[in-house]
């Protein structure tokens, strides 16, 4: 392995992908954090690149037809309007029957947030007649900004609108089932300075984590959370040994 990226993870690839997607992970230095995010996101999916048909399923995706034909990092979705920012997801896969967006979270969670900030084009009738829980999500972070500790909702529901945009309009993703995977880790303590992350604090993520999917069942994008130690325990199941040998690489050298 790299330094950045374990065996069988195409590095200059990914690298190159990083250096032309906004953020500058790399070249900022954020990627190579102990604490990095995206490093974890990249190494865990940036195996599949080439491998598009040895991806297993993602766990919580069983309405997903499989394999994918697509993995993508750091991918942009656009709004329906142009100028301000536009999203970028950790990682979108296209699958046979779905439009699959991955937000990677790692030690965010535990930090100490700022107020979200929600610029008022998001209250533009945009979303279509099933999108009414995210659309709540959205009036309540307005009226309580503090309604989530742990859980960047504010995130979530512009990912998902950015999803039902990506599949109502015209292109090879139309016609698709968005899905939102939140994918988190559960890390042990603090690399910095070795400071327990607390049980309490992991198990109100999960309550707001759940808070947050009940509110948006039924809408067009649906929304999965999966732990990375849940994916990565299925992915240690797999009958390809390299697929195994990956999921142990990635617990060893991230510990989510």
């Amino acid at each position: 392995m790299t330094d950045r990226f374990l065996p069988g993870v195409p590095a200059a690839q990914i690298e190159v992908i990083f250096n032309s997607a906004p953020g500058n992970e790399i070249a900022t230095g954020k990627f190579d954090s102990p604490e990095s995010s995206a490093a974890l996101a990249a190494n865990t999916f940036g195996f599949f690149l080439n491998r598009l048909g040895e991806l297993p399923p993602i766990p919580g995706c069983n309405f997903v037809e499989w394999p994918a034909a697509s993995v993508m990092l750091e991918r942009t979705l656009k709004f329906p309007w142009r100028g301000g920012r536009h999203p970028v997801l950790d990682a979108l896969i296209t699958a046979p029957n779905a439009l699959i967006g991955i937000e990677s979270k790692r030690f965010e969670p535990f930090r100490v947030k700022r107020d979200p900030a929600i610029s008022k084009a998001y209250w533009r009738p945009m979303w279509g007649d099933r999108m009414g829980g995210y659309q709540q999500v959205r009036d309540d972070l307005r009226q309580d900004k503090g309604l989530y500790v742990h859980l960047d909702a504010v995130q979530l529901f512009k990912h998902a609108f950015a999803l039902r945009t990506q599949v109502n309009r015209e292109g090879e993703h139309q016609g698709m089932a968005p899905v939102l995977v939140y994918l988190y880790a559960e890390p042990e303590c603090w690399p910095r300075n070795g400071e327990p992350i607390s049980d309490e604090a992991k198990t109100q993520h999960r309550q707001e984590i759940q808070d947050f999917a009940d509110r948006v069942v039924g809408d067009e994008v649906a929304f999965v959370s999966c732990s990375y130690r849940e994916l990565l325990s299925a992915w240690q199941d797999s009958g390809t040994p390299e697929i195994r040998s990956h999921a142990e690489a990635v617990i060893r050298h991230f510990a989510p």
